[in-house]
């Protein structure tokens, strides 16, 4: 097939960017952009555009923003609009049966895992927390499971010891920027072939919520370093000191000294030791409330813990 393909991409946050912008460098047509409507951001709570609304709009494609899918009228706009396939990524609701079966190729989500580990809506947040050394792109066949589909492309990168949420996030995306294109090329060239997805190893990515963050220091060192990881830039690990919240970054640990959970040991090369359930943890920057992230050595410097000091899991 050498025609040009009429897609529609569905997709809302920072993760979907690049992957429209890749589709908008084809010689294809997107004919539509649909994704989440704005939604009140920031102190002042103004209505905020989704990321891809802003690029759908600089490029001049027509956007949709539904506030229910299943909407008969938009249902029918989709319809009108012909579409060969319909590109999903990170566009925020389980798609019906509906929508799915309107473009003759079926519908395509880029998502942040190797499947069937990490279905859901976090899949990038969680392969840190779980302590995975790999994750990836899979390009899937939609159907009306919650990433159930049959499997398309996939490719792996390494999760390295120093990646946050934050930027194991934009390499994803940029990963399936490039796998997408990879996909629809051989789409055209009648060489893309559905594979079943594994029954074993099925794990889950449930949506975060901040409570989420609250650090366990029983728990061991190698957990809480990749629990801070996983929810960097959000919604941030934290505990509490002197009374007040406080996030972590920049975590490490080691595994061979220890001392009581959540006693703030001492500094060592910029980093504050703190005792877990197994281990050291240290951390490399804080943010107490209402203030400005600071390096260890600023927060040694500036509140002096005193012997024995901890953080705390409640508010004291």
């Amino acid at each position: 097939m050498k025609d040009k393909l009429r897609i529609i991409f569905m997709g809302t946050p920072a993760f979907a960017v690049p992957i429209l912008k890749a589709l908008l460098t084809r010689e294809d047509e997107v004919v539509a952009v649909v994704t989440q409507p704005d939604k009140p951001a920031g102190r002042g709570k103004r209505l905020t555009p989704p990321p891809v609304k802003l690029v759908a709009q600089e490029k001049g494609v027509p956007v949709f923003q539904p506030a229910k899918i299943k909407d008969q009228e938009f249902l029918e706009t989709l319809k009108k609009l012909l579409p060969d396939v319909i590109v999903v990524a990170a566009y925020g609701k389980i798609l019906p049966k509906e929508v799915l079966e309107i473009p003759r190729f079926g519908c395509i989500n880029v998502h942040a895992s190797l499947l069937p580990k990490f279905r859901g809506a976090a899949p990038i947040n969680w392969a840190i927390i779980a302590g995975e050394k790999e994750t990836g792109i899979t390009i899937m066949q939609m159907d009306e499971g919650m990433d159930t589909g049959d499997i398309l492309l996939m490719e792996k990168i390494p999760i390295l010891p120093e990646d946050t949420a934050g930027t194991l996030h934009d390499k994803l995306a940029q990963l399936g920027a490039k796998l997408i294109n990879e996909a629809l090329d051989r789409l055209k060239e009648g060489k893309l072939f559905p594979q079943k997805q594994p029954d074993e190893g099925v794990s889950y990515a449930p949506m975060l919520r901040k409570e989420d963050g609250l650090i366990d220091f029983n728990k061991p060192a190698r957990e809480l370093a990749n629990l801070i990881r996983g929810l960097d830039p959000w919604p941030t690990a934290y505990a509490y000191f002197r009374g007040k919240l406080v996030k972590f970054f920049s975590p490490e640990f080691d595994e061979r000294d220890y001392g009581p959970p959540g006693e703030i040991l001492g500094l060592s090369q910029g980093k504050l030791l703190v005792g877990t359930g197994k281990g050291l943890l240290k951390i490399g920057e804080l943010q107490l409330e209402g203030k400005k992230r600071i390096t260890a050595q600023e927060f040694w410097r500036g509140y002096r813990p005193k012997p024995g000091e901890r953080f705390e899991a409640q508010k004291s």
